[in-house]
């Protein structure tokens, strides 16, 4: 990106390497309750030093609070917060060495870019020469050395955010938390923002627990994803992790976009091995490799989980091992530019399908599919667990 640069001043120690100091942050047994209502439940997470972990998760599952928890901004209910080797639930917020970004980007209205930047350190009493090398070092860095001495309400929407970016940085924090920091910009900022995020992240290389609602962000910018639901964490991983493997019915339905397909179903025995009775619709063969895996389920209700872009247009030329055919009456199709989405009819079931723009057909036309059960899910209906 044309705004980070490559020499980032105090942000380099000696032979290039980060001058941020090492910190990992470990949450034991978490708790946090507001009056009888648990908003977060025995969180056990570790985020290892210079790992960029995302928290994720609908309004209202804990993530927020969690992160404040770590920032000090929250008492816990019970549990141990560690940064480094230090126990800090005692320690006052502006003792932990940590930098947070909130979603509203809280500059001073009155104080230029550069003030702005600027008055942690001035806080601090440290030398004047130094602030200013570290603000000069960190605006490089965030493309934004030409605005230092204009006020918040000259700076659009993503200008304000690199400079509470460059706040945080220039203190070389243990650790930078981040709160939903990119909600407030609009779509093609957001993206531009998630590529800076992690350009700045692979530069500076300190330990980032970030938050967000949007599980693309997620996807892009962590190297492991925290899904949290409920106040509890739902599952750990890295993005393929959660794409490829989901633990639950939550996660395969939050991760990836356009959301999965989830369709009743019973598991059967067939002469050809085990195959899904889709209710009110077809059945389809299992592929041989999951028969072991899902033996115990034979002749039980389950759901079946499948993606859009596995459910795609027939291709007769394409290897059809583990693949399913049928077709259906198309009902709505919405045009995405590369991918067409068409809706109908699976079953008892409206589901979706993602296909090349010009393989779709028109709404009330019958179109011809193949499913790709190499990907599928099955799901127990009364623990919504991943068999």
């Amino acid at each position: 990106m044309k705004y980070l640069s490559t020499n980032l001043g105090f942000l380099q120690g000696k032979g290039g390497g980060s001058f941020f100091p090492m910190a990992e942050v470990v949450l034991k047994k978490v708790r946090k309750t507001f009056g009888k209502t648990v908003a977060v439940h025995d969180v056990d997470l570790h985020v290892g030093d210079r790992e960029f972990v995302v928290l994720v998760g609908p309004s209202g599952c804990g993530k927020s609070t969690t992160l404040r928890m770590v920032a000090g901004l929250e008492d816990l209910s019970a549990g141990e917060i560690y940064i480094g080797s230090q126990l800090v639930n005692d320690m006052p917020p502006k003792d932990r060495d940590v930098a947070m970004v909130f979603q509203n980007y809280a500059l001073y209205p009155y104080a230029t870019v550069y003030e702005n930047m600027a008055f942690a350190l001035r806080v601090r009493k440290y030398p004047k020469e130094e602030i200013q090398r570290r603000v000069d070092a960190a605006a490089e860095t965030l493309g934004i050395s030409d605005l230092l001495e204009r006020r918040p309400k000259q700076l659009s929407g993503g200008q304000r955010q690199r400079v509470a970016i460059g706040r945080a940085i220039v203190r070389d924090p243990k650790v930078f938390l981040f709160d939903e920091p990119l909600s407030n910009l609009d779509a093609k900022l957001r993206v531009q923002m998630r590529t800076e995020i992690k350009q700045i992240h692979q530069k500076v290389g300190t330990t980032i627990l970030y938050v967000t609602h949007d599980q693309v962000e997620a996807m892009t910018l962590a190297q492991r994803i925290v899904v949290m639901n409920a106040g509890k964490i739902e599952q750990i991983g890295t993005p393929q992790d959660m794409y490829e493997r989901p633990q639950s019915r939550f996660v395969a339905g939050f991760i990836g976009s356009p959301s999965m397909n989830f369709i009743p179903c019973w598991l059967i025995e067939s002469p050809g091995g085990l195959a899904v009775k889709i209710e009110d619709g077809p059945t389809l063969p299992v592929p041989r490799s999951r028969t072991d895996r899902y033996r115990a389920y034979a002749g039980k209700e389950v759901v079946l989980g499948i993606r859009p872009e596995h459910c795609g247009e027939n291709r007769p030329h394409e290897e059809n091992s583990g693949m399913a055919e049928f077709q259906a009456r198309v009902e709505v199709v919405e045009p995405l530019g590369m991918d067409t989405m068409i809706h109908f009819k699976f079953g008892a079931r409206q589901i979706s399908s993602l296909v090349d723009p010009y393989a779709a057909k028109e709404a009330g036309e019958t179109m011809h599919f193949m499913m790709d059960l190499r990907k599928m899910h099955l799901i127990d209906p009364k623990t919504d667990k991943v068999v």
